[in-house]
C-alpha cells in the first residue's frame, strides 16, 4: 500500500509530525506566504497528484487557522489529491451548534459547508462539543472519543474511592459513560450562566463525601467552570478532586484559575497546543489514536476501538 501524505497547519504542527512519525513517514512540506496587510497564501511543497492527503490542524482562535484549512485543502483539489482528509483534534466553532435565541448563526454548520466546500472529502475529530454536528456534514466524520486515552490513565491511578462528575449538566451522558465504565457513582453541577463565561450560581447534586472525584468535560475555556466545580466538590467532603478535559483552549485567566482551584490535577490532550506550562496540568497525546485511525481508514478496517465512551 501507498504511504499516503501527512502536513500539518501552523497551530498543530508539533502533533502532525508526532502523527507523520508514527505513521512512518516524514511531514509534508507545505508553505504560508504573509503578506504585509496581514492576508496569508498557502500551497505544498511538493507533489499530491493523486495521494491521499491528510491535514492536521485545530481550527482554534483566530479564525486564521481554519481559514489556513480551507486553503490547504482548496490546494490540495486544486492540485490533483485523491481523497482530501481535514483531521481536525479540536473542532471549533462546536459551541454553536443551534439558535438558541433569535437572530444568530449556526457557526459549527457554516464550518462544515465551508469545509466542504473547499475539497474536504472527510473529516476525523475527537469529542465534538456536540454529537449532532456530525449531521451538519454531507460527507463522512469520524468522531473519536477521547476516552480511549484518558481511561487507561484513570485506571492505573487506581483511586480508591473512585467518583465521576459533570460539572455542567449538559455533559451528564458523556460522564455517565465514563461512571457506568468505571464502575463509579456520578454526581452532578448544575449551573446557571449570567452570560458566557461567567457563572451566576452552581448546585451539586449528589453524595461526594469521601470520594475521589473524576469531573469529566470536553472543553476547558477559562477554567471557571471546573474550578467552581472542584472547589464546591471539596466543600462537600470530597477527598480529592480530578478534571479530565479533552480540549485544552485555557484562555483568559484559566492558569491563574486552576492555580487557585482544588484541582489536584486537570488531564487534557495535545489537540490544543499549551499557551504554557503548569504543574496542575498533565498532557496526554492523540498522535497514536489518530495515527492507528489514519491507518486503517486506508487499510478499509473498522475504528469502533475508538468508540469505547462517548
Amino acid at each position: 500500500m501507498e504511504k499516503a501524505k501527512i502536513f500539518g497547519g501552523t497551530v498543530t504542527k508539533e502533533l502532525a509530525s508526532k502523527i507523520a512519525t508514527l505513521y512512518g513517514v516524514g511531514l509534508g512540506s507545505s508553505v504560508v506566504d504573509k503578506f504585509s496587510d496581514g492576508e496569508f497564501a498557502c500551497y505544498f511543497d511538493e507533489t499530491v497528484r493523486g495521494k491521499d492527503v491528510f491535514i492536521v490542524q485545530s481550527t482554534i482562535p483566530p479564525s486564521d487557522n481554519l481559514m489556513e484549512l480551507l486553503l490547504l485543502a482548496d490546494a490540495a483539489k486544486r492540485a490533483s489529491a485523491n481523497q482530501i482528509v481535514a483531521v481536525i483534534p479540536y473542532f471549533g466553532f462546536a459551541r454553536q451548534d443551534r439558535k438558541d435565541k433569535p437572530r444568530v448563526s449556526i457557526g459549527a454548520k457554516l464550518v462544515a459547508d465551508l469545509l466542504g466546500t473547499a475539497g474536504v472529502t472527510r473529516v476525523m475529530t475527537m469529542d465534538l462539543h456536540a454529537d449532532q454536528i456530525q449531521g451538519f456534514f454531507n460527507i463522512p466524520v469520524d468522531h473519536l472519543f477521547a476516552s480511549t486515552i484518558f481511561l487507561p490513565y484513570l485506571e492505573q491511578l487506581k483511586l480508591p474511592n473512585l467518583l465521576v462528575a459533570t460539572p455542567d449538566i449538559g455533559g451528564t451522558k458523556r460522564a455517565n459513560a465514563y461512571a457506568k465504565y468505571l464502575n463509579a457513582d456520578l454526581a452532578i453541577c448544575y449551573k446557571q450562566r449570567k452570560k458566557a463565561n461567567e457563572i451566576a450560581s452552581m448546585t451539586l447534586i449528589g453524595d461526594v463525601v469521601g470520594k475521589d472525584v473524576i469531573l469529566v468535560d470536553d472543553i476547558c475555556d477559562t477554567a471557571g467552570t471546573l474550578s467552581k466545580s472542584a472547589d464546591i466538590m471539596m466543600d462537600n467532603g470530597a477527598s480529592s478532586v480530578r478534571a479530565v478535559c479533552t480540549h485544552a483552549i485555557l484562555s483568559g485567566k484559566a492558569y491563574e484559575n486552576l492555580e487557585k482551584s482544588s484541582l489536584t490535577e486537570i488531564i487534557v490532550t495535545d489537540s490544543i497546543p499549551l499557551r504554557q506550562q503548569s504543574p496542575k496540568i498533565k498532557v496526554l497525546s492523540c498522535a497514536d489514536m489518530f495515527t492507528d485511525v489514519i491507518t486503517k481508514l486506508l487499510k478499509h478496517e473498522s475504528i469502533s476501538k475508538h468508540f469505547i465512551v462517548g
